[in-house]
């Protein structure tokens, strides 16, 4: 398949080139942005994360955790077969560990993690059912859905009985604010949902997901920085878990992190973000994640629009989500990372410039 001409095309742009710039904004922006402090956290969950990679991969493989590719995925992609997956069960524990630790064990940051948790042991079933059934199918979408509903609600629970009346007022641009009242509650619940299920469709190319997840902390976090530390210190720490396992991550990847993985890292910022009432700026920085959910709505809605008498419906991409009708369209893997990385990056510098000036 010939190669895309992108806007990095006249770059070398490997998986290691990528993640080390990757890291030198991220760091570049931590500088800028928040305390000197809030950075050791996030290098040692990077330093923890990238050095147990190297002893979890090796047990993932000799447990035969390999990957099932889809066989009308793109071609580039059956090479992969075999590729150990389940890589969130080492990278969202110690994300959450540094975090509590740091954060002195503080309550939001306690149901933060019991959320994670939860959200990671859904994708873990998952996972699992794949590689027991050998193939891509995993549980049942109504199963998978209706767990992740059950824990939104005993988040939404949990807050209504922790947090202050004033977690159902939500601010957006323009100094607009708004009190929801018992349509907050629908409106949570539909986010962690709805964020977990993005990230989730987001993890399908060497690096994008973990990537684009960690921009989206750091930023997250510097944000919430004045409002609430121990979040942003939460935050941090998963940035940097997710950097070192971008270490084994990256293209060609040593092992994929699984809906384990994903899962945890939407319900964590979705989680991040109603308590510190950050919505609308997490709207913005899952640009990349609401664009790919969008491309799965989109083709599945039309494909059924268009279906003939012989059951078969045109297809408005030539696969979903997007990342996979880029490759598809001759873009490479890193091509398609390094542009999704730029877009998040951008995202980010918008919303924390906008939060800044309180537009």
């Amino acid at each position: 398949m010939e190669t895309k001409t992108t806007l990095f095309s006249h770059f070398n742009l490997s998986g290691t080139n990528l993640l080390v710039l990757l890291v030198f904004l991220l760091l570049l922006s931590s500088l800028i942005f928040s305390q000197i402090s809030a950075i050791l956290p996030l290098g040692i969950s990077a330093l923890i994360s990238g050095l147990l990679g190297y002893v979890v991969i090796p047990l993932l493989q000799r447990l035969k955790t390999g990957q099932v590719i889809q066989e009308d995925g793109p071609v580039t992609h059956l090479k992969k077969a075999g590729t150990p997956t389940m890589g969130g069960v080492f990278f969202v524990p110690v994300a959450i560990i540094v975090a509590l630790v740091w954060s002195g064990f503080s309550q939001n940051a306690i149901a933060l993690s019991l959320l994670t948790l939860a959200y990671a042991g859904i994708g873990w079933f998952d996972d699992w059912q794949i590689l027991r059934q050998k193939s891509n199918k995993g549980i049942s979408p109504r199963l998978k859905l209706t767990l992740q509903i059950i824990f939104a609600i005993l988040f939404c629970l949990w807050m209504f009985w922790s947090q202050p009346n004033t977690i159902t007022t939500i601010s957006l641009p323009g100094n607009l604010v708004f009190s929801l009242g018992w349509l907050f509650w629908i409106l949570a619940g539909f986010v962690l949902v709805a964020e977990s299920n993005a990230t989730n469709l987001t993890d399908g190319v060497d690096g994008l997901a973990a990537g684009t997840g960690a921009i989206a902390f750091l930023a997250l976090g510097i944000i919430i920085t004045p409002t609430a530390p121990d979040l942003m210190l939460f935050c941090f720490c998963f940035s940097g878990a997710c950097l070192g396992f971008l270490l084994h991550n990256r293209n060609p990847a040593t092992v994929f992190m699984g809906d384990t993985g994903s899962l945890a890292i939407g319900g964590a910022l979705a989680g991040v973000a109603l308590l510190t009432d950050t919505l609308w700026q997490l709207f913005l920085l899952s640009g990349i994640f609401f664009v790919e959910s969008l491309s799965v709505i989109a083709q599945v809605t039309y494909f059924k629009a268009t279906k003939g008498p012989d059951g078969k419906g045109k297809r408005l991409f030539k696969m979903a989500p997007l990342h996979h009708h880029l490759e598809l369209s001759g873009w490479s893997e890193t091509q398609v990372v390094a542009s999704f990385y730029l877009i998040s990056w951008l995202l980010a510098q918008v919303t924390g410039i906008m939060s800044l000036i309180k537009m």
